[in-house]
């Protein structure tokens, strides 16, 4: 937009320079022309990095990418018409089925069926936005921890996750008072699109359909879910599936191997460690998934990441900050620069959540978003001071008191 109003100035000079008085102010203005490309250049060119606002939001984070236009449609379909419209009153009941055996009420579905109509207009697409992963109903991705492309394409499976939660994702109902919250918004905590407000537009069309396939929204229920056991159909999409993915769980949401557990010490007192991971598994996970073998799947989850390579499917904790106060006081060394190997290091950038990030000897700490966003690379220790000004708070052996 900057550019187009620079052109636009360019313009008026070019026709004032046609008398003697437009003459001068056409130096004038060709001055200003000038000076406004310098500016916008060197905006052009500053830094785009910014300091970390990692969370791992109640546990862990997630995004489902909100493109500007509507989820594609399958091959050959077009809302309103017959064939999709029984996949969407059947993808209906599967959410409201969900919500049910979750002990949830008729509003947790109605919230379910505004944000699927908003991500994929409830049809089980297996495709999303270019250049993205997602997939299904709410359009959620294996890259973000929310299950096997299988599991998300499995709607009862992906309607529990979008309530209960999944991997490092919470789901629906573990944001505090989500009954009290605007629909809309209770929607985006999960979801985190950007485009919250978008869910709000849903509520007559999901009223519609709820209506068409006898679902009871006034259904009264608990905030928070009972733990069922899972379906055959869930357990189905969890079965043949061999490999890891990038947190190196198993796809079906096992924690990594390794003999786990150790000690730590600082010289002075030694702890007891219960991380699926030792220090030197952990260490070596670190260095093995970074770099070069980094996926592009780590944006703001620093305490994601950490918990992550210690064999945790989540921390347990929202914000990276937040960590330093859940570890026991006896265990905090406030503003100490020498940290053993494998030790958890803290930093205040200024923003709610902070950085956190895991020590792996010689200098170095392994973090994501200090020197590429979104990836996950070994970087000196000191690096979120210098490039974002962050301020060192200090470090704690790897314990997740609230890990799982």
């Amino acid at each position: 937009m900057a550019q187009r109003d620079t052109a636009h100035v360019a313009l008026q000079v070019a026709r004032m320079g046609k008398s003697a008085l437009g003459l001068k102010l056409a130096v004038l203005g060709a001055v200003l022309f000038l000076i406004g490309l310098m500016v916008l250049g060197m905006a052009s060119s500053l830094p785009a990095a910014a300091a970390s606002s990692c969370e791992d939001s109640g546990p862990g984070t997630g995004s489902a990418e909100a493109d500007d236009q509507p989820a594609p449609q399958n091959p050959g379909t077009e809302p309103g018409s017959g064939i999709v419209r029984t996949a969407q009153l059947n993808n209906a009941k599967a959410i409201d089925k969900a919500a049910q055996k979750l002990g949830l009420p008729g509003k947790a579905t109605l919230i379910g069926l505004m944000t699927a109509l908003q991500e994929s207009t409830l049809q089980n697409i297996n495709h999303g936005p270019p250049g993205s992963d997602a997939l299904g109903l709410f359009q959620q991705r294996p890259s973000q921890d929310w299950g096997t492309k299988k599991q998300i394409m499995t709607p009862s499976y992906a309607a529990r996750s979008f309530f209960a939660g999944h991997g490092t994702n919470i789901g629906l109902s573990d944001i505090a008072n989500w009954q009290k919250l605007p629909m809309h918004v209770a929607a985006e905590k999960v979801q985190r699109s950007g485009e919250g407000g978008r869910y709000a537009g849903r509520e007559s069309e999901a009223r519609a359909i709820a209506k068409e396939a006898h679902l009871d929204l006034d259904r009264a229920g608990k905030a928070r879910p009972s733990q069922p056991k899972e379906s055959k159909e869930d357990q189905d999409a969890a079965t043949g599936i061999t490999g890891t993915d990038h947190c190196g769980r198993t796809e079906a949401g096992g924690k990594g191997g390794g003999k786990g557990g150790g000690t730590f010490t600082d010289g002075k007192a030694t702890w007891q460690l219960n991380n699926p991971r030792s220090v030197t598994e952990a260490i070596a996970w670190a260095k093995a998934n970074s770099g070069a073998n980094s996926t592009a799947a780590w944006h703001n989850r620093c305490l994601a990441l950490t918990a992550i390579i210690y064999g945790w499917s989540f921390s347990g904790v929202q914000y990276a900050i937040d960590h330093y106060t859940v570890v026991p006081a006896s265990m905090r060394h406030d503003g100490d620069r020498h940290p053993p190997p494998g030790a958890l290091m803290y930093w205040d950038t200024g923003h709610r959540a902070g950085h956190i990030a895991v020590y792996i000897g010689n200098g170095k700490i392994v973090s994501n978003d200090v020197k590429r966003n979104h990836y996950v690379d070994i970087v000196p220790a000191d690096a979120p001071e210098k490039q974002w000004g962050a301020r060192y708070v200090g470090w704690t052996p790897p314990v997740f008191p609230r890990g799982g």
